[in-house]
């Protein structure tokens, strides 16, 4: 006769299996939830630090093997689910929780940046996050037309509440002013709008913020790190060299702010041509130059693609239009390695798992 399976020897089993970000056993990091036995079959759920977790995959298969080599297991049943740490940042001018803010920022203008925020926030809401975007860019509000969205709902009291596309929040100075209005903006207006973008919006709970700054180094920055505690920034950058140095002084500007620095995006990288060649229009590796050069982690490449350009002004950014396209791949890519880098920051900094211990 068999003898019947225990959860005890379920979990011996499942304390083999590694979490690659963490480096540590599922067991360990109260990973497992809902651990059920009938007779040969087992089910549990695996709670993930991101639902955008770039190695979900090689977790489910692990886990499993590591249950199916038991005696007896004849089937595993396996849920995929998570739980968003918070980074242990206090927000107090936010009402509602916001678990993690990432600006996305660049030092000069016309590298993309706005279209990376667009689709970095999307491809994290597709993956089944809590997403908010907020279009910082005071002066030239683009991200409302990225996204298609011409107006916001209607104010809830004192609060704006944010208009919804794609599964995500997006707040814009774009949607308060008359279209074609000409922002000028001084330094303390700036702060203010930025403030009121914190505080007067009605976010709701939040995974994560993502922050498209202005280009340069300038005052709405420094407003933001003084205003939202940042899990950190993202630096946008061109191949090219000027764009390079540029983007060196955003970095340097966030690391004097004592944001930590999330990664390097080259945008623009290269163009493939229908003849199967390359060709590197702005230069080609100076985003990895950068990112050595810092002691940043390189995030990765972006290529060229008409299709963002489209999406851009049609509103339908590329990650929804073309997902299988290299282009988009590498953006959402891109937002996995994001989302994992915060989570396993959040982790460290508080050295425990905010899900419960299984019974």
């Amino acid at each position: 006769m068999t003898n019947p399976i225990t959860k005890e020897a379920v979990l011996a089993a499942l304390s083999k299996v590694q979490e690659p970000e963490l480096h540590q056993d599922l067991v360990t990091l109260n990973m497992i939830r809902e651990l059920d036995i009938q007779g040969d079959k087992v089910s549990f759920t695996v709670m993930l630090t991101t639902p955008a977790c770039p190695l979900r995959g090689q977790i489910e298969k692990e886990a499993r093997q590591a249950v199916m080599s038991l005696g007896g297991v004849k089937e595993v049943i396996i849920k995929m689910d998570s739980d968003v740490p918070n980074d242990g940042r206090m927000r107090g001018l936010v009402n509602m929780p916001i678990r993690n803010a990432i600006a996305v920022g660049s030092g000069k203008g016309g590298v993309g940046k706005s279209t990376v925020s667009v689709n970095l926030a999307v491809a994290l809401a597709q993956a089944g996050a809590r997403v908010g975007l907020m279009d910082a860019d005071i002066y030239g509000p683009n991200i409302p037309t990225m996204l298609g969205v011409e107006k916001l709902p209607p104010p809830q009291g004192q609060k704006l509440i944010p208009a919804q596309a794609y599964g995500i929040k997006m707040i814009s100075m774009g949607l308060l002013v008359k279209p074609g209005q000409p922002l000028i903006w001084r330094g303390p207006m700036l702060n203010s709008a930025i403030r009121q973008f914190l505080g007067d919006v009605e976010w709701g709970e939040l995974d994560y913020l993502i922050v498209d700054l202005p280009p340069g180094t300038g005052d709405a920055a420094l407003s933001l790190a003084q205003a939202l505690p940042l899990s950190g920034a993202v630096i946008v950058t061109l191949p090219q060299l000027v764009s390079l140095e540029d983007a060196g002084r955003g970095l340097n500007m966030f690391r004097t702010l004592e944001v930590p620095i999330l990664g390097i995006i080259e945008n623009m990288s290269y163009l493939d041509l229908p003849d199967g060649t390359r060709m590197d229009i702005f230069g080609s590796g100076g985003g990895e130059q950068l990112a050595l050069a810092t002691q940043a982690t390189f995030l990765g490449k972006v290529p060229i693609d008409q299709n963002v350009r489209i999406g851009g002004d049609s509103g339908k950014p590329i990650v929804v239009s073309h997902p299988d396209s290299p282009t988009a791949k590498a953006l959402i890519e891109i937002a996995q390695k994001i989302a994992a880098q915060v989570s396993v920051a959040a982790l460290s900094a508080k050295n425990e798992m905010p899900i419960n211990i299984v019974e």
